[in-house]
């Protein structure tokens, strides 16, 4: 919990209070259903929660804004960004049954009522959204290919609408498809070596 404090003073008591609350509720339910790998679970902050507030330091979501998390897996990044953002909602969805279902849970648990998860295929989700955010989950063609008829045209917040994808290592392919995209280095906002093969791409739609 610490590394988040770090990084982003001026939580609120019920802020500080939910991310402290993700390290036992999430090992509890990774107990029963494997949604994070056994050694990234002791790494819970550093690996998962500081990694999905990357898209926190790069915009500041205003209110009424509209979020389609794909793919979430165990709620990232959508789970932390819904704490740090609560009057933005949040859309969370995974193909696999298992992992909504821990998400689910884990948003009952510490009480975010910003947010809701259901089990759906990223093309299917129906609605209009100003982001789609993922991390790790395809490469950029294939989910703009999903989703990009889902991402509103008027913007109301300081970035153009888009994706906003958490991503790793070498992007020159899946990058080369558009030049209407911006490439983050997530070292240039945290120190630590976990995040220097780490990028946040906006594709703008």
């Amino acid at each position: 919990m610490e590394i988040i404090l770090k990084y982003f003073s001026g939580l609120t008591d019920i802020q500080n209070g939910q991310y402290q609350s993700l390290a036992e509720v999430y090992r509890m339910w990774n107990e029963r259903i494997n949604v994070i790998s056994r050694k990234d679970i002791d790494n819970l902050y550093l690996k998962h929660v500081l990694h999905s507030l990357a898209i926190a330091r790069y915009v500041n979501f205003t209110s009424g804004t509209r979020i389609l998390d794909i793919g979430t897996g165990g709620g990232f990044p959508g789970v932390p960004l819904a704490i740090m953002f609560p009057g933005v909602n949040f859309v969370l969805v995974d193909s696999i049954a298992k992992k909504i279902n821990v998400v689910s849970e884990v948003i009952h648990t510490i009480g975010l009522t910003n947010i809701e998860a259901f089990q759906a295929r990223a093309e299917n989700v129906k609605g209009k959204f100003d982001f789609v955010i993922s991390r790790a989950v395809a490469p950029i063609p294939l989910m703009l290919n999903w989703t990009g008829k889902k991402i509103k045209k008027i913007m109301q917040n300081q970035i153009p609408n888009g994706i906003l994808a958490l991503k790793g290592g070498d992007l020159k392919q899946e990058t080369a498809i558009s030049n209407q995209l911006e490439i983050i280095d997530i070292s240039d906002y945290f120190t630590e070596s976990f995040f220097e093969t780490k990028y946040l791409v906006h594709v703008f739609v």
